[in-house]
């Protein structure tokens, strides 16, 4: 394991929650993240793919991290999703997350037009570092399913070379351990962060000299992903690590977020939590009861949100 990572350990990709006309609820959200920051969580993944950020505005992403901030989470704690297609709405999101205290930040690619070269992407990458100046740590967000835009070794190595000191990671979601061990076994000797972002990767990644983990399971199992980061050298860790991997496969047994959400709402008895942004819809009953048997099934009992 990595040790002294800047988020090193349990990060939830926090979900956002909302009212019933779709805006954002940041007293709830506030609320989801001091529970989750007391239930094994040591950092906040604020704004990424399971906070819906590809559906707000960039103003709404503006309010969630000054909407958070002021209602007392930590903006140290925070790693906010702030990559996105424009370069200056990437600035100015980054900028507003330096500003507010985040030590770091995640940044999806240029997303939108598909088969950039390596140069592109580091021309991308060149033009946001040196518009936003600052101490601000970046850390890329490798979702190919998402993005369809991989981030290989060979860039990343061309990065680290032109801007040292500036990117100081990655959250590597594409779902493949060899994708994730490649990443450590080129850079992580040189401090290089290496994030799991599927739960059943974090031990194996861990063994290997990773940072821990930025998942979106983590919203309702991090205090078992907490017992795995501070065990990971321990006898018996096997069990837990098996216990985390079934709930991970019980929260993609139906559409992630919406499932999430429904999961969330039943432990806090807050059927708020079921607000979603279209395309995103609710879980129909069917799939409620697909999920609900599944993560039952794990044998894990969420402690009731405040």
């Amino acid at each position: 394991m990595m040790q002294n990572a800047l988020f090193g350990g349990v990060n939830a990709a926090v979900l956002t929650p909302m009212n019933a006309d779709l805006s954002i609820d940041l007293d709830r959200m506030a609320a989801h993240c001091r529970w989750l920051l007391a239930h094994g969580c040591n950092g906040l993944a604020v704004m990424g793919t399971t906070g819906e950020a590809n559906s707000l505005g960039i103003s709404e992403r503006i309010a969630v991290l000054e909407g958070l901030t002021a209602r007392g989470i930590p903006a140290s704690k925070m790693l906010p999703g702030t990559g996105t297609t424009a370069i200056t709405d990437t600035v100015l999101l980054t900028r507003k997350a330096a500003e507010l205290g985040c030590r770091g930040a995640l940044l999806l690619p240029p997303f939108y037009y598909k088969g950039p070269s390596d140069d592109g992407l580091l021309a991308y990458f060149g033009e946001v570092i040196q518009r936003l100046g600052g101490d601000i740590k970046l850390y890329l967000y490798n979702f190919p399913q998402q993005s369809a835009i991989p981030f290989g070794v060979d860039f990343i190595a061309r990065l680290l070379k032109a801007h040292p000191g500036k990117v100081q990671g990655i959250k590597d979601s594409s779902g493949n351990f060899e994708n994730g061990l490649a990443y450590v076994e080129n850079f992580a000797r040189d401090g290089f962060e290496v994030y799991a972002g599927d739960d059943s990767l974090l031990y194996p990644l861990l063994q290997k000299g990773g940072a821990g983990c930025i998942t979106a399971a983590s919203n309702v199992n991090c205090a078992i992903a907490a017992k795995v980061y501070a065990g990971w050298n321990k006898p018996g860790i096997e069990a837990l690590h098996q216990t985390l991997s079934a709930t991970r496969k019980a929260v993609v047994s139906v559409p992630l977020i919406p499932g999430l959400k429904t999961l969330v709402a039943r432990n806090t008895r807050d059927d708020g939590w079921l607000n979603i942004r279209p395309p995103h819809l609710k879980l129909s009953e069917a799939q409620r009861q697909t999920l609900f048997t599944a993560f039952d099934a794990c044998g894990i009992e969420l402690a009731r949100a405040a």
